[in-house]
């Protein structure tokens, strides 16, 4: 990536609250009116009068460090050790290891920095068993970022290599919660091989359902949310039937109230669960020309599901007709 690209990213990622931004504006006009020698508008009472905000999104962080540094033009790019923190590891979370390694070749300094390195790790992994343990003398953060990075790319091509790089160099230990919390916290692996990863491993895959709460959701947006996080396969079988039976009792045991409330039972929301799969492919796929009706999904789900009131299954169906597929 370019330097010139990160000096895009910062500008339009750097974004101030309302009240800040009005501070800034006004403290910008103020000064470039001094520089350029300008009169201020006088009020009625002979004073120097306020300059009406602009309504615009407030000013980029070049134009916010040149007013600090005394207005003084800046060639070339902002370096980010002048950046707070947060802001130099959201910009730097957008690179990969190799634009970080190139990144850290300009700014030196914050190549080093063991705390910007830190974040980057637990940015983008979020748990690792490493991050539990006593570091050892001269552990570097940096080194460690360019190991989850080399893991998560073997991951992508063979899942139990990948994991078995990430045990080798010790970031992870071979228990299924800490493999969950690190499959669950993290956003740089394939979907496609995760999902074979965790058809093989069935005990990571159910402490995994373990970390999703789905108390006070709606069904299918706890569907959705499901799913996100453990796609679903792209055709029906075993695999599909199992993920649906554990999410089914993982929804009951987060909502004992809606449970008792509703009469629903585990069966009863695996019924609601498929009804929904099935809704969203009539729904949404080009190829069916006749849509089911709301009529007919209700008539067809409390068939299968008979304590089910008619107003929550129309409920379920407005929510497939107006959100979407509950799987995409």
């Amino acid at each position: 990536m370019s330097v010139v690209s990160i000096e895009q990213m910062g500008q339009v990622l750097w974004r101030l609250p309302p009240r800040q931004q009005q501070q800034l504006q006004e403290e910008l006009a103020d000064h470039l009116a001094d520089r350029g020698g300008g009169r201020r508008e006088q009020g009625r009472d002979g004073g120097p009068q306020r300059r009406a905000p602009q309504h615009c999104y407030g000013p980029d962080i070049y134009h916010l460090l040149r007013t600090r540094r005394g207005g003084k033009e800046q060639h070339g790019f902002i370096d980010l050790e002048m950046l707070p923190p947060e802001l130099g590891i959201t910009i730097l979370s957008y690179l990969n290891a190799t634009d970080l390694c190139l990144a850290g070749c300009v700014w030196q300094d914050l190549g080093n920095d063991e705390y910007l390195w830190q974040g980057l790790c637990k940015s983008t992994w979020g748990h690792c068993s490493i991050y539990n343990r006593r570091l050892p003398a001269g552990f570097s953060y940096r080194r460690l970022y360019l190991q989850l990075d080399e893991g998560s790319l073997t991951f992508n091509a063979n899942p139990q290599e990948g994991i078995s790089y990430f045990m080798s160099k010790g970031i992870l230990v071979d228990h299924p919660t800490e493999l969950a919390k690190f499959i669950f916290y993290t956003r740089r692996l394939n979907w496609k091989m995760l999902r074979i990863y965790l058809d093989e491993r069935r005990d990571v895959l159910d402490e995994l359902v373990t970390l999703h709460n789905f108390s006070n959701q709606f069904l299918p947006n706890a569907l959705r949310d499901f799913f996100r996080h453990i796609h679903a396969p792209e055709e029906r079988g075993e695999y599909l039937e199992t993920l649906i039976t554990k999410f089914s009792h993982r929804f009951c045991a987060c909502n004992p109230g809606l449970v008792r409330e509703l009469g629903l039972s585990p069966d009863a929301v695996y019924v609601l669960c498929y009804s929904l799969i099935l809704l969203s492919i009539d729904l949404t796929s080009p190829h069916v020309k006749n849509k089911m009706s709301k009529r007919e999904f209700i008539r067809n789900t409390r068939r299968a599901a008979h304590n089910v009131s008619d107003d929550f299954v129309g409920h379920l169906y407005d929510n497939i007709y107006l959100i979407g597929h509950v799987a995409a």
